[in-house]
């Protein structure tokens, strides 16, 4: 098994975590690996979602060629 460590969470949170797992057909690493992994692309959509700076836009206006 890889390295692992414990994390407090509350009981129902537990529960919701291990509940989907059972629901997913995988283990609740794997539950709980998926859950931070989307968090993290949400966090990264929500910084996409900014309009582009100047230097930014101007950088994607440049011509490659």
């Amino acid at each position: 098994m890889s390295d692992t460590t414990t994390i407090r969470v509350t009981r129902t949170t537990r529960d919701t975590l291990n509940e989907l797992a059972a629901r997913r057909g995988e283990s609740l690493t794997d539950t709980v690996s998926r859950a931070a992994r989307l968090l993290e692309q949400e966090s990264i959509g929500h910084d996409l979602a900014f309009p582009l700076r100047d230097e930014e836009q101007a950088w994607l206006d440049a011509d490659a060629g």
